[in-house]
């Protein structure tokens, strides 16, 4: 096993507006019985901005992937917009810092993405089934 570490940053607009509180994750991505790993997850900043880093002791190199939950140009559908980057095996860095960071540049959110999934929050449908049989 050794410590590997990535960090990607960039910037997320949805038009020519900041793609502000878009929540965001970096993954390990594993293939075959192993989980895949949450390295970190977080949120852009108001000017959609946004960095995070992490990392993880494989023996294998790591498969990072950055994730990105959204609602740009999708007012009116239930759930997520997803959208997920494969992030280069040249940014992986030994140990558990990154020694590099990946800079995915400015994003717009409109993009239409090929391989675009949704995320629907099996949390907040809980919550409103809960709801409609307390009020029987």
């Amino acid at each position: 096993m050794r410590d590997q570490s990535i960090a990607v940053k960039g910037r997320l607009l949805c038009g020519d507006k900041p793609a502000a509180n878009v929540r965001i994750k970096l993954w390990e991505e594993d293939s075959g019985p192993d989980p895949d790993d949450l390295l970190e997850a977080g949120y852009t900043d108001s000017n959609g901005e946004f960095q995070l880093s992490g990392g993880e002791a494989e023996l294998t190199p790591i498969d990072p992937i950055f994730k990105v939950y959204h609602d740009c140009d999708d007012k009116y559908l239930p759930g997520h917009r997803k959208v997920k980057f494969l992030i280069p095996k040249s940014y992986i860095t030994q140990g558990k810092v990154p020694k590099k960071t990946f800079d995915l540049g400015v994003l717009n959110l409109e993009t239409i993405f090929p391989k675009e999934e949704r995320e629907l929050i099996v949390s907040r449908r809980r919550r409103h089934h809960q709801k409609f049989f307390d009020e029987e």
